[in-house]
């Protein structure tokens, strides 16, 4: 049953990225933690190919339309990709918790979700033809713009790298005010360069984990499909009212992963109270080994 849900919001995961152009990746890290039962840091790294295959195959129509722009995607993308690959050697030391990752998870999905719901409100209310154009963003107050897109782009890529989140809520905002990219343009190019920064992330992690391959496979294949039944149903349905709710269906996903990880925090401190985990000797004199709680 747990199998059949999980993968069942496998295709709810793909329905998002149709039908928005991004949000994959928020729903498929928890999708996989805490359903599927998958630890934190391998599923970051299923998800990083699961949206990326996805978000590759969302750029190919795009760019039969016209709505890639190879050079900025090539500027801001080496920016991110560099990002996404520290961001995920940076995960794999150490002292870089499971708790950390899914906290840093949760906080970058409330950003997320406020800055949708923001976005909607500022928007006009205006004919579906012209309603990419009505979505409002802060204008920057900047000399330099270029500059602040590759630090901008690096920033988003160790969070992608970290997190496993696609940042398409970041990238598409600094691609229409820094780098004077079209709305249209900027979402077609946004999917190119999170497929991108997804393999960059992925070359981080590899060699540092072990991954399901049969679980992702079948998860990136119904993602696929549900990418084509929202691009379907994109026709129908308002965009402004559908971020509006995904904005608010995010608080609550993220609230969720955020108290699932104050109680780990907690224990994680309840831990280090009591001593670092070492072999410590029974009355006997026998070594036992210190057992940490997962």
């Amino acid at each position: 049953m747990i199998w059949i849900i999980g993968h069942f919001l496998a295709v709810v995961i793909g329905v998002s990225l149709g039908l928005l152009g991004g949000g994959g990746s928020v729903l498929a890290l928890p999708v996989l933690v805490y359903v599927m039962g998958v630890a934190p840091k391998p599923a970051i790294a299923m998800t990083l190919i699961i949206v990326g295959t996805v978000s590759l195959l969302g750029s190919i129509p795009h760019g039969r339309r016209g709505n890639l722009n190879l050079k900025t995607a090539v500027i801001f993308g080496t920016a991110t990709m560099l990002g996404a690959y520290l961001g995920a050697r940076i995960a794999t030391l150490p002292f870089i918790t499971n708790a950390f990752q899914m906290t840093l998870f949760g906080l970058s999905m409330l950003i997320a979700a406020g800055l949708m719901i923001y976005r909607t409100t500022l928007s006009k209310n205006v004919s579906s033809k012209d309603e990419l154009e009505a979505i409002l963003y802060v204008k920057p107050v900047c000399k330099y713009c270029w500059l602040w897109l590759m630090s901008e782009g690096i920033a988003v890529g160790i969070l992608t790298g970290l997190v496993g989140v696609g940042g398409g809520f970041a990238i598409v905002p600094a691609l229409v005010l820094l780098g004077n990219v079209p709305m249209r343009q900027a979402i077609g190019t946004s999917l190119l360069i999170i497929a991108c920064n997804s393999v960059a992330g992925l070359l981080g992690y590899l060699g540092h984990i072990s991954l399901d391959w049969n679980l992702t496979v079948s998860f990136t294949f119904l993602a696929g499909c549900g990418t084509v039944i929202g691009a379907y149903l994109a026709q129908f349905i308002p965009a402004q009212q559908l971020q509006k709710g995904f904005g608010y269906f995010l608080l609550l996903v993220a609230t969720f992963v955020l108290v699932q990880n104050r109680d780990s925090l907690q224990g994680i401190k309840k831990s280090s109270a009591d001593g670092p985990p070492h072999n410590a000797l029974s009355a006997d004199g026998r070594e036992m080994s210190a057992v940490m709680p997962r």
